[in-house]
């Protein structure tokens, strides 16, 4: 039987100076078509469900056309509140700004990451993503990342975007201030960390080997 993954992907589509956004394409497709290739099987879903919004900008870089027509799949996702995660072998979730303002505060995601990761399976993010990690607790009522080896969109490469300043909180300040050992590499630089069942990637050019570092811990 083919593995089952769990892609968990924003449905906000605004910041707080009310300037558009919403998930960044590359993160989605290039992790997607990596799972596609390992024969999973895949299931799209969203805090609200139905059409997930795309960061324009993502749209705007994007070249690979593979990526760009799997903006299709993001027409209608399923709401995650109708999910198990007894269903699931794994789970990822893509970044773009978006996820800052849906994923940290979802309490099904909360409900989900936990129980797949104290179950074993693998839990994956890359960039922003890693902000629905934050919001996780263990069964004791400890932070998901305490103590955890971790990394994700950097304080630096935020900064650059000049984003910074519209954003709830800094991704890589929440993490650390949760006990994570956060690791970081040089700006838009390819890092992978994996830390038992859990891996994270730091930016979009980490998304593939994010993916296949998933790929590799469920065999």
């Amino acid at each position: 039987m083919s593995k089952k993954v769990l892609m968990v992907v924003t449905t906000a589509d605004k910041m707080n100076n009310g300037d558009s956004t919403g998930l960044w394409l590359s993160e989605f497709g290039e992790a997607y078509i990596e799972f596609k290739k390992a024969g999973y099987d895949i299931t799209v879903a969203s805090p609200l469900g139905g059409k997930a919004p795309v960061d324009d900008r993502s749209l705007a870089e994007e070249k690979n056309e593979e990526i760009l027509s799997s903006a299709s799949l993001l027409e209608e996702t399923i709401k995650m509140d109708t999910l198990n995660s007894s269903d699931f072998d794994a789970i990822f979730l893509p970044g773009g700004h978006g996820t800052m303002f849906d994923l940290p505060d979802n309490l099904k995601l909360q409900e989900l990451i936990k129980e797949l990761f104290e179950a074993g399976k693998p839990v994956a993010a890359v960039c922003h993503g890693p902000a629905g990690l934050t919001g996780a607790y263990l069964t004791d009522g400890t932070p998901l990342v305490k103590g955890k080896r971790v990394t994700g969109f950097t304080n630096e490469e935020e900064k650059a975007t000049g984003l910074d300043i519209h954003m709830p909180f800094l991704l890589e300040t929440k993490l650390r201030e949760m006990g994570a050992k956060f690791e970081d590499s040089p700006e838009w630089s390819e890092h992978v960390v994996v830390d038992g069942n859990l891996m994270t990637g730091q930016n979009p050019q980490s998304t593939s080997a994010a993916a296949k570092a998933m790929i590799e811990l469920l065999g």
